[in-house]
């Protein structure tokens, strides 16, 4: 803060006076609000070292930043702030956090879209991101009121992400990247540490920018160190849990960019992700679900000869034969872990070559082609809830034509996308796998694949319907609809088996 004026984080007060709130009365407010800071910064400068002198000035300028609070609840009046240059004034001050925490609430916000994009426009240009990270600097958080600063100040940050995503990139690059890796570094435990993990996730989501920035600043290594921590130990407390989601799925997001995946397999993430579901703690769900990330597309071949080599397959495997049930803890489904398990080793037909993926068929054929039969099972299981979703979206489009409605692509892609969550995704995975082994020149794999097809009714037409009818739906249709993750695994994993295919 300019003249190095003292921060202070008061309480939400409003004005007793009992002058109704107008258009006009909020006009004197900033007026006077700026009369008061121009007289105290003028005192500051005049008597640097001599407080006495400016402390009736701080404490008018105190009040009067009190009364502008009733100014956020009335966001359609927002532009008075900019066209009387408040909010210039507001971010050189910045002891004001409380007040703008209160004028970007994103209800708020979103009761005025007008009023608010003026608001937020001109913070933007004001790069109030990078002030409060300076702000947040020379905070001491073993101060009770300057530690909730840093809490409001992250959320004036969501506020602003959560009404205007694009301003994430320029956040980023405005210090604040590089001050939340560092203070997610910092112990113990605390909500700021906490609130810190959920900014960092909301900025890496769907960034390409953002997540190449925290790759350059070595952040990949900084989520793997602060996840190491659960690699043999629990969470100690829900909001220590919510945190340990929070770095997980940054770190799925960082692996969204290929060049993070090469930075992942130097710093030893496979490792760390194979000991973590080796270890049967609560961290297992989510590392299933980075390894996932990481193996997925050509990008993730690299990390898939590495897995086999690091003998994952040994980990991977027990996890496909059964699902394990204590999963309630961490929020996950069945369907969900068969999905990322289904998922990784599909990647792995599709990316490994030579000795390694002679490795990986090897493990269908042991004890008896065991896991062909589960990989069936799995079939059988997933084909089953696509077809009663299928049954329920048919009866449900009988009925919208039977009244005359149309059935638009919208309501088309909706349709699709209830199938993929029913399990269509899974059960495109299982095809591929099946194609892939059928197709491995390992005449017992084949042989067992056609068998159990033949003894439980299925048919080789309906694995060819999944893997070439549903996909150029998909593809045609609402390829653009869907999360990157399905978009990535269908595009990169079970295209080329289409292409393969006779």
């Amino acid at each position: 803060p300019s003249g190095g004026q003292t921060l202070s984080f008061s309480p939400v007060m409003h004005s007793d006076s009992a002058e109704p709130v107008d258009e006009s009365s909020v006009k004197k407010m900033i007026l006077t609000f700026e009369k008061r800071s121009y007289k105290n910064q003028e005192l500051r400068i005049k008597f640097p070292d001599n407080p006495e002198k400016f402390m009736e000035s701080e404490l008018d300028l105190n009040d009067i930043i009190q009364e502008m609070h009733v100014i956020a609840t009335m966001p359609d009046l927002y532009h008075l702030l900019v066209e009387l240059n408040a909010v210039h004034s507001l971010l050189g001050l910045l002891t004001v956090v409380d007040l703008l925490q209160e004028l970007t609430d994103i209800d708020t916000l979103h009761e005025s879209e007008e009023g608010a994009e003026v608001l937020i426009d001109a913070l933007v240009e004001g790069q109030v991101v990078a002030l409060l990270v300076q702000n947040m600097e020379r905070l001491d958080e073993q101060v009770k009121e300057e530690a909730d600063g840093i809490y409001n100040t992250l959320a004036i940050i969501e506020n602003m992400a959560e009404f205007r995503p694009g301003m994430c990139t320029e956040a980023a690059q405005q210090g604040l990247m590089q001050w939340l890796l560092k203070r997610i570094k910092a112990r113990p435990f605390d909500a700021n540490k906490l609130y810190c993990s959920e900014i960092l996730a909301i900025l890496l989501q769907n960034n390409d920018n953002t997540r190449e920035l925290l790759g350059e600043m070595d952040g990949i290594d900084v989520l793997l160190q602060q996840l190491s921590v659960f690699k043999r130990h629990n969470p100690s407390t829900a909001e220590e849990q919510e945190m340990m989601e929070n770095l997980f799925d940054a770190l799925c997001s960082c692996l969204m960019l290929p060049a993070n995946r090469d930075r992942f397999l130097r710093g030893e993430g496979l490792q760390l992700m194979n000991l973590m579901l080796r270890e049967k703690k609560m961290s297992r769900t989510s590392a299933l679900k980075v390894l996932d990330h990481g193996m997925i597309g050509p990008e993730g071949a690299d990390n898939c000869h590495k897995f086999v080599d690091i003998l994952g397959l040994r980990t991977i495997f027990p996890l496909f034969m059964k699902t394990p049930k204590k999963m309630k803890k961490t929020g996950a489904s069945e369907k969900e872990h068969e999905e990322h398990v289904s998922s990784i080793i599909a990647s792995m037909l599709r990316n490994l070559k030579s000795q390694q993926r002679s490795r990986l068929l090897s493990k269908f054929t042991e004890n008896d082609c065991e896991k062909v039969d589960r990989l069936m099972e799995l079939h059988f299981k997933y084909l089953e809830a696509v077809q009663q979703a299928d049954k329920r979206i048919e009866g449900e489009k009988h009925e919208m034509v039977r009244r005359g409605e149309i059935l638009d692509d919208s309501m088309e892609d909706e349709f699709y996308l209830r199938r993929l969550d029913a399990g269509l995704f899974v059960l495109q995975l299982i095809c591929y796998i099946m194609v892939e082994i059928s197709n491995s020149g390992i005449p017992q794999l084949r042989q067992r694949v056609h068998q159990i097809l033949n003894l439980r009714g299925g048919s080789v037409k309906v694995v060819r319907h999944v893997m070439r009818g549903d996909i150029k739906l998909m593809c045609y249709e609402c390829y653009e609809l869907l999360p990157n993750k399905v978009s990535l695994s269908l595009s990169n994993i079970v295209f080329p088996a289409l292409n393969n295919q006779t």
